[in-house]
């Protein structure tokens, strides 16, 4: 009698565990489907009060319009170089970072981290017009390698891979000093290894930060060629009419390679985030 009550709890909890599942999978998946269907929709369906979910008709030739507005290879070049330019330097400092902070001991270290820890909680947007400064000063304005400069210090970054790094053992330091090995030869043939998990989920919260950047592209470009995405898209905001249907084309177009590339790198993703807070 007690087993058929347990596994009837059991049948109830999978249930409902289920049904969560489904509905939290719902309210994820629910925008890029509502995107989708708006990108072929007409104009007045996208207006039309109560709102209509499905096209009467569905409309592909927005995406027509869209290529045909915005050139989509040139804003697909320019996301594309700002973004792996911004990947590569940034997992080089910031895992280099993270590593004296894990690894070295030096007076001022806890301090220092607090400190970092400390300007996460400043807005990023106070810190616009000094870059913007910055970047006019060093003849970087409307240039791509102005807009992926300043990314490339992460502070998130740091205390990601140094919790990462943390749950390595230092025994292998130990051990790979015995044979003489120096602290950058422990970086790159023990602790870089042993944390692929972390630097591909810091590459892709990277990729993500880079991809969907709007404000620092306008400010600081103001050449159509140099646009990303973005930005370009945000030339389908009209200043009297937008047409919806067009910007969630744009936005579809845009979003594609971000959700391949999640999809091919979901694994390695979700272990840097769960491995990253085992030790702190």
């Amino acid at each position: 009698m007690k087993k058929k009550v347990k596994s009837g709890e059991s049948l109830v909890s999978n249930i409902l565990n289920h049904l969560f599942l489904l509905i939290a999978a719902f309210f994820a998946f629910g925008p890029f489907l509502w995107m989708f269907l708006t990108s072929i929709k007409s104009y007045e369906e996208t207006i039309r009060i109560p709102l209509k979910f499905f096209p009467t008709v569905p409309k592909w030739d927005n995406f027509e319009i869209v290529f045909s507005k915005l050139q989509f290879s040139i804003l697909y070049f320019n996301t594309f170089f700002v973004t792996i330019l911004m990947i590569v330097f940034q997992l080089l400092v910031v895992t280099l970072c993270a590593f004296a902070f894990a690894r070295l001991n030096f007076p001022g270290k806890n301090f220092l981290f607090l400190f970092m820890l400390a300007l996460m909680m400043v807005p990023s947007q106070i810190f616009i017009i000094p870059r913007f400064k910055l970047m006019v000063s060093f003849g970087l304005s409307n240039t791509l390698v102005g807009l992926a400069l300043p990314g490339i210090f992460n502070i998130f970054g740091v205390f990601l891979m140094k919790q990462f790094f943390e749950t390595i053992p230092k025994e292998l330091d130990e051990a790979a000093r015995i044979d003489g090995a120096g602290y950058m030869t422990i970086y790159w043939r023990i602790v870089i290894p042993l944390s692929k998990s972390g630097i591909v989920t810091l590459a892709i919260l990277t990729m993500l930060g880079s991809w969907k950047d709007l404000m620092w592209p306008l400010i600081n470009n103001s050449l159509r060629e140099k646009m990303t995405l973005a930005a370009g898209l945000a030339m389908l905001i009209g200043e009297h009419t937008t047409y919806y249907e067009q910007v969630m084309a744009g936005a579809v177009i845009a979003v594609l390679p971000l959700i391949v590339i999640f999809i091919l790198f979901q694994k390695q993703f979700v272990e840097g985030i769960a491995y990253s807070g085992l030790k702190g």
